[in-house]
């Protein structure tokens, strides 16, 4: 499904990404972890098309799109929603959907347009519906929640119709509450749709509930890969960012 091959990126005299290879299965959930630095948003720009790799391949579905200009990247099914929420402030839950999926199908002329097509609002109707935004269509985006305009920012990103999706930290700025919420509605959102989802996350013990199986990057280098019991034993991970606490027998 997606495969990065020998991935580099290095700004000026910093490597960023070095030599990293990894492979996500169609249909997975992973998470991404590492300290920070490690080059996980990293992974994310290179995938996007938000940076251009300085070496390596990302493949979907055998296809290099390394390189590509993120729009292209995005018409071939990859979406992502970012740590800080990127939404439309002055727009409605509604407008700002239906802004995405204009944009996706290229009804360029009907963005804005007071009445929009039938099929259009079918579609954010069910993306409204897929994050749990539909009570709040009518608000506008800047008004809302933290934790709703996250939720708006990944609906977004599946009104592309996108076959991968990644999410960069779905809960960074929320309580332990909201963010357990957070991650059923992705969850759920993952059972629904079948789709490939990466996340990145700094909550552990969302990520040993939630992921199948975990990718952690050290220093632009894979430390380690595999599911969650295995990730949680290995010693290099404790070492590096886990810290005794997730040793073997804790959780």
């Amino acid at each position: 499904m997606l495969t990065v091959e020998s991935l580099r990126k290095s700004f000026g005299g910093v490597t960023a990404m070095n030599d990293v290879s990894l492979h996500f299965d169609a249909g997975s959930l992973t998470a991404v972890i590492g300290p920070n630095g490690a080059g996980k948003t990293t992974f994310f720009n290179l995938i996007t098309g938000a940076f251009p790799p300085d070496g390596g391949r990302v493949l979907l579905d055998g296809e290099d799109i390394a390189g590509l200009r993120a729009p292209d990247i995005m018409r071939r099914g990859i979406g992502r929603a970012f740590q800080i929420a990127s939404i439309f402030p002055s727009f409605t839950v509604r407008e700002a959907i239906l802004g995405a999926v204009n944009a996706r199908r290229r009804w360029y002329a009907r963005v804005g347009r007071r009445f929009p097509l039938a099929e259009a609002q079918a579609q954010a109707d069910e993306v409204m519906e897929l994050v749990g935004l539909s009570a709040r269509a009518a608000a506008r985006s800047g008004n809302l929640s933290h934790g709703d305009q996250k939720l708006l920012d990944i609906a977004l990103a599946l009104a592309l119709e996108p076959r991968v999706l990644l999410l960069d930290e779905p809960t960074a700025g929320m309580g332990p509450e909201e963010r357990w919420q957070m991650m059923e509605t992705v969850h759920q959102l993952w059972q629904r749709k079948h789709m490939t989802l990466i996340f990145i996350e700094h909550d552990m013990d969302i990520v040993f509930k939630y992921a199948q199986t975990i990718r952690v990057l050290s220093y632009g280098k894979v430390l380690a890969e595999g599911q969650p019991a295995d990730v949680r034993r290995n010693a290099q991970v404790i070492e590096a960012y886990l810290g005794a606490h997730y040793k073997a027998g804790d959780a």
